[in-house]
């Protein structure tokens, strides 16, 4: 962006800023600040310490307090908001964020390729490769040379205007030369990302003041880009890469810059143009076959990087090849993102402890010597059941690989016995529960082994837990830890007993003052209004989830009904097969649960199916499915809306389902969708305009 002249002369303007202050003339600092915001920044290569920066930043905000009419808007001084967001509105794209197609290995690169070339009738194309930041994805418009807008991704069609917080980015300028260029209006493509380095610091501030860390540098970016303060964004030192103009309005009768003829050279007019792009990390190859062999190198060494990857994209160069190739209602078809292996390291394990869930199951988990995987320090994982340990060949003292399946959930790979010393030892699985001593017991179809004492503490802690929690009865203020604390002083023994609390004894524990304590009646008291299918998940049953509790809550009028419900005419539920039924029954005919029941009926719990208004049968007979985060409704709002006009939702992906509505980070669902050709793919917009709201 500056050559070696406009830096030397930047740099004794800075001399000369700081040896004379009264010599400091305003448009010339702007520049110079700016300058060494992009050193700092971008280039990596600060030319002057953090305190001369500060020196000059405050000279800035004097001179700016002493005639505000002279604040512009790409001053530097205006990354930092001077207000709370209050929220966050939704703006719509110029242009749809598609996600990309992932392949995971040579074969899907090859299939990509070919179609590629058939489609445009040649032999070979050339293709930008470039690293695939594991970050947030963010969105940017510039009209006539200034930052007008920022909004994240949101559901591709429309985003959350983050335009404060973006400024406290540094790496994007706040201006841009666009005239120079031909260029009216821009829209740009990028990833927010935490660097390792910025990642640690701040968990080290945060250890000292004796908060909670962050898990990961990717949730820690996508989470600091919807923060109400900005200058809390501002302290967590973001960095942004800035990948793909996405639409350009050119001014009339000037010549667009011919650098935009190829996808590389995009990226080096963004570059050019003060971005941080990945001008520097790009790589161009003629054939897929060069693409493959460069995939291997870019994994072996993505740990090396002062940032994380999760894998790279593949992007046809040409950009009038780019148009011809066009795109699917999902994907472009000029693009693929090559994934990354899961990621992998060894360690101890140095212990195995047992867990009792709500059901009585007993888990073993294992403690790991601490390692760092993938951003995140990993040091307990699920190691499922007995036959697990025996198929892993897992002994304490293990040394073991473990990786996190899509970067995400920890787990174990395998032991490595060729480093076992002799000092390892046998994992023995408890025969009697870790809490309350009874016998366990493992049924011939399963593999778990469970407690069947049901007044089992660690039971009823968790079912309590599963009670309260968000998609059953979703009483705020009661978690976990409140719930084990009020169980070891006696003041809740079982489900009931929530709403027969001693609020007054509560008010005198430590950290429970008079608005928790409010909060947490008010909480409890609209529980009571809850409706049934919440009810009936909360309760626990085996092998009832969210999507099943709804279907037996619409073809019921009371709880009690299923009391007199047979295991055949359950059968005739959709969903529900022979274990799911008999479970059911079994439930709705124990002495115990029935008590508990009739007591939560005379708490005055609604345990009736209120009917519910079909506003109209636009979708009867037609199935949803849901997948990823949603971003303008919640997922039970919008599942509510499909119920009301007649629609079903299923739990899974088959070929009964009709729609699959994406949202952010979608995942396996949305794969195994693509697979069947009945199934239609459809954003949240689509989704909302289907249901028109």
């Amino acid at each position: 962006m500056y050559d070696k002249a406009q830096i030397q002369a930047l740099q004794q303007t800075t001399k000369q800023f700081l040896a004379s202050p009264l010599s400091i003339e305003l448009n010339a600092l702007k520049k110079v600040l700016q300058f060494h915001e992009y050193q700092y920044y971008v280039v990596n290569e600060p030319l002057i310490s953090d305190y001369e920066y500060d020196q000059l930043y405050q000279a800035l905000l004097k001179i700016e307090a002493a005639d505000p009419a002279c604040i512009t808007p790409d001053s530097p001084s205006q990354r930092v908001g001077n207000s709370l967001n209050s929220n966050f509105e939704t703006v719509p794209h110029l242009v749809p964020m598609l996600s990309l197609e992932n392949s995971y290995n040579a074969a899907d690169l090859n299939d990509f390729d070919r179609k590629a070339r058939e489609s445009a009738g040649l032999e070979t194309i050339t293709y930008c490769v470039e690293p695939k930041f594991d970050g947030a994805s963010i969105s940017l418009i510039y009209e006539n040379d200034l930052l007008v807008r920022a909004c994240t991704r949101g559901d591709g069609v429309a985003g959350e205007d983050i335009t404060k917080n973006i400024k406290q980015i540094r790496s994007i300028p706040l201006s841009i030369p666009l005239a120079e260029n031909g260029i009216q209006q821009i829209e740009i493509r990028g990833e927010v990302i935490m660097s390792k380095k910025a990642f640690n610091d701040f968990n080290e501030k945060l250890k000292a003041k004796q908060q909670a860390t962050l898990a990961n540098p990717r949730n820690a970016a996508s989470g600091s880009l919807r923060m109400k303060d900005p200058k809390e964004v501002a302290e967590r030192n973001l960095d942004a890469f800035i990948y793909h103009i996405s639409y350009l309005l050119p001014i009339p009768g000037k010549t667009v810059n011919p650098l935009l003829k190829t996808h590389s050279g995009s990226l080096e007019l963004l570059w050019n143009m003060g971005f941080r792009s990945p001008e520097k990390e790009k790589h161009l190859v003629h054939t897929i076959q060069e693409v493959i062999d460069y995939c291997s190198i870019a994994e072996s060494g993505r740990d090396q990087l002062p940032y994380e990857i999760d894998g790279l994209v593949v992007k046809v160069n040409d950009l009038a090849l780019q148009e011809k190739l066009g795109m699917t209602s999902h994907h472009p078809r000029w693009a693929i993102a090559y994934k990354f292996k899961a990621r992998q390291a060894t360690t101890i394990l140095e212990n195995v402890e047992f867990q009792v869930g709500r059901t009585g199951a007993v888990t073993p988990v294992a403690k790991l010597k601490p390692v760092a995987i993938g951003g995140v320090t990993v040091s307990s994982i699920s190691i499922h059941n007995e036959e697990y340990i025996v198929e892993k060949d897992l002994l304490l003292g293990d040394t073991v690989i473990i990786e996190r399946a899509g970067d995400v959930i920890p787990q174990i790979v395998h032991s490595i016995p060729s480093l076992r010393t002799g000092n390892e030892k046998k994992i023995q699985f408890p025969t009697h529960c870790p809490v309350c001593n009874t016998s366990l017991v493992k049924e011939s179809t399963e593999a778990v082994w469970r407690c069947t004492n049901i007044n089992c503490s660690a039971q009823i802690v968790e079912r309590i837990a599963h009670f309260v929690s968000k998609d059953a009865m979703d009483i705020k203020n009661l978690g976990e830890a409140n719930i084990k604390k009020f169980f070891e002083l006696g003041l809740l023994k079982d489900i009931p007993g929530i709403y027969t609390l001693d609020f007054e004894r509560i008010s005198t524990l430590e950290g429970f003052g008079k608005k928790s304590v409010d909060n947490l009646t008010t909480a409890i008291e609209a529980s009571k209004q809850q409706p049934l299918h919440r009810l009936i998940y909360a309760l626990g049953i085996r092998f009832v989830g969210e999507t099943t509790a709804k279907t037996i809550a619409s073809r019921i009028n009371h709880l009690l009904d299923l009391t007199r419900i047979t295991e055949e005419q359950l059968l005739e539920f959709e969903d529900i097969g022979i274990k799911v039924a008999n479970s059911i029954v079994h439930f709705f005919h124990d002495p115990m649960q029935l008590n508990m029941i009739e007591s939560l009926i005379q708490l005055g719990l609604n345990v009736e199916q209120t009917s519910q208004q079909q506003t109209d049968g636009s979708l009867t007979g037609l199935n949803f499915l849901f997948t990823g985060t949603l971003t303008q409704l919640k997922r039970a709002d919008a599942e509510e809306m499909v119920e009301a006009r007649g629609g079903h939702i299923l739990s899974g992906v088959s070929s009964k389902l009709n729609y699959l509505v994406v949202g952010e980070d979608a995942g396996s669902k949305l794969e195994k969708a693509k697979k069947i050709a009945s199934i239609k793919i459809i954003s949240e917009a689509e989704f909302i305009e289907l249901v028109k709201i």
